[in-house]
């Protein structure tokens, strides 16, 4: 395989890695609210690719955070007990808003990656018409 090939294939597997970050982000932040909803995490692993020749990203499995849910007081909720509490999420939006701008910005780049090695590519297919 060629390098333009090789650098298209890890361009490309590290905008789907990040787009599936991106995905649980945006999960989490719209299920903040949902009584008893636990944050998503993947993690990312680096694998050899024996076709391509060279490593690629990958998403692991995804995992629900382990972190303690938040206990909210409220009465009148029909999911309260008998002390007026039910289980909250334990989704900071704070973290999800950073997560998601991280992983946008670096499907960015790997973008502009991907498109250079493609413009690249056509510049030399070009060269060798002439």
């Amino acid at each position: 395989m060629s390098d333009f090939e090789t650098s298209l294939a890890m361009s490309a597997s590290a905008m789907k890695a990040q787009s599936m970050r991106l995905r649980l982000a945006s999960e989490n932040i719209a299920n903040n609210d949902t009584p008893g909803y636990r944050r998503k995490t993947v993690s990312f692993q680096e694998t050899f690719d024996r076709a391509l020749g060279t490593n690629v990203v990958k998403t692991g499995q995804v995992r629900l955070d382990q972190a303690e849910l938040a206990r909210i007081y409220n009465p009148g909720h029909p999911l309260a007990d008998q002390t007026g509490s039910y289980d909250g999420s334990n989704v900071d939006l704070i973290v999800e808003i950073a997560d998601a701008r991280e992983s946008q910005r670096s499907y960015e780049a790997n973008l502009k990656m991907f498109d250079q090695a493609r413009q690249m590519a056509s510049a030399a297919l070009e060269l060798l018409r002439r």
